[in-house]
């Protein structure tokens, strides 16, 4: 089979619409766009969210809130997490997180919350750690070690 052979599976392809062609077409005339207006005009037509000169709703709703630039995103993580992914007395790193798939992407650093329980030993370091999630890993005997 060569490329200029190939075509489309049979019944995958529809012939195009031909508009204006004939009162027999059934899109003759005004091309199945009625009779004058602004819909019928080329470019005719309103705007996504236009309600006909009325104040539009995204106008009439007060604006709220804002976009803080300085705001730190965390990737994070559940002890519960570690329990299943790590042997007793492994070092929890970014890197390592990201071998064993926990993590797909970083943005600011990596947050170890307190859901889950966790029984092996281990040796956690990241970026940040909760109050509880810090508790339950030194309670397990490993230590915690925020860079």
């Amino acid at each position: 089979m060569k490329l200029h052979e190939l075509k489309p599976a049979t019944g995958a392809t529809h012939a195009p619409k031909r508009l204006g062609r004939g009162i027999g077409s059934g899109t003759g005339k005004t091309s199945g766009k009625g009779h004058k207006g602004q819909k019928a005009r080329s470019g005719g037509g309103v705007r996504p969210g236009f309600e006909g000169g009325q104040q539009p709703l995204y106008r009439r709703l007060p604006k709220r809130g804002f976009t803080n630039i300085f705001k730190k995103e965390y990737t994070v993580i559940n002890v519960g997490d570690l329990e299943s992914r790590f042997e007793s007395g492994t070092e929890v790193t970014i890197e390592s997180l990201f071998e064993v798939g926990l993590i797909k992407a970083v943005k600011y650093g990596v947050k170890i919350l307190g859901t889950g329980e966790l029984t092996k030993a281990l040796t956690v370091k990241v970026d940040k750690v909760s109050g509880a999630a810090k508790d339950k890993i030194e309670a397990a005997g490993g230590k915690v070690e925020v860079e």
